[in-house]
């Protein structure tokens, strides 16, 4: 972090524990007075505030281990930060899951769990803390989509289309925004080495997905291109050139190119080796 970003008087963050999270709350710390991480991992996360702080005396910290797809304990979280008199000028929402594999063959509770968390989580938090930097007349909502939003991803079915969700719905409350002090960015990355993967793929999928790894993006160069993203009030991020490029070459694609490539794409892994 530099001079250049601004400081945040409390900054949210969603699915703290570990993976993008971790590292928003790494780099944003010198930058805030107050750090709020959320995710469900008590441990991961009283490890990570003990590191904040070590790292940064003067910062206070609080953590709260959180089920975000339970709207009761959503309601009730959005209760105790009412109760400790947090009032978050930025919202990262960061926490999400996915689930590799053809969508016939899923299994219901995950895709459910997956539409609450993705979907459900993020638009309550936002609902809930808006409000409040709409009226102070200052703020940002920063959300974690992915470059799977502009796409219909045979295999990531479900993912993409709630990633979709996400980057629209960021687009439109950021023009509802305008003139309010408060904007919204979504960040859509490609693939990062995170938890997310190892929790995506069903229990039958040893491999990773054919072609993944030359478009790997670091963690660290993901947050850091989102949080340039926030300073210059940017709409979207595609972190990294090789994702930039994929973003603007998929954008001139007509949806009749989009349907062929991404329906002749290798649908099944190939044994491991």
């Amino acid at each position: 972090m530099t001079e250049s970003y601004p400081l945040y008087r409390s900054a949210l963050i969603t699915g703290a524990s570990a993976g993008l999270g971790e590292e928003f709350a790494l780099q944003l710390a010198e930058n805030c007075h107050q750090i709020i991480l959320v995710a469900r991992r008590s441990d991961k996360l009283h490890e990570l505030a003990s590191e904040l702080r070590k790292r940064n005396p003067n910062l206070d910290v609080l953590h709260f281990a959180v089920d975000l797809t339970n709207q009761q304990e959503r309601e009730d979280f959005i209760t105790l930060l009412v109760e400790h008199g947090a009032q978050p000028d930025l919202l990262v929402n960061n926490a999400g899951m996915g689930d590799y594999g053809e969508f016939v063959q899923a299994e219901w509770p995950k895709l459910e769990q997956m539409l609450k968390l993705n979907i459900n989580a993020l638009t309550h938090l936002t609902h809930a803390l808006l409000p409040k930097m709409i009226e102070s007349g200052s703020g940002a909502i920063l959300n974690v989509s992915s470059l799977a939003s502009i796409l219909p991803i045979p295999d990531f079915a479900v993912y993409a289309a709630t990633k979709a969700y996400v980057t629209s719905f960021t687009e439109a409350i950021r023009m509802e925004l305008k003139g309010t002090g408060v904007n919204a960015l979504a960040l859509c990355p490609g693939p990062v080495h995170t938890e997310f993967g190892s929790v995506a793929m069903r229990d039958d999928q040893q491999n990773k997905i054919p072609g993944k790894e030359f478009f790997y993006t670091p963690k660290e160069q993901v947050v850091a291109e989102a949080l340039d993203g926030l300073v210059k009030d940017r709409a979207r991020v595609y972190p990294g050139w090789k994702i930039g490029l994929a973003a603007a070459a998929i954008s001139l694609l007509p949806v009749v190119a989009i349907r062929l490539i991404m329906g002749t794409r290798p649908r099944k892994l190939p044994a491991d080796v």
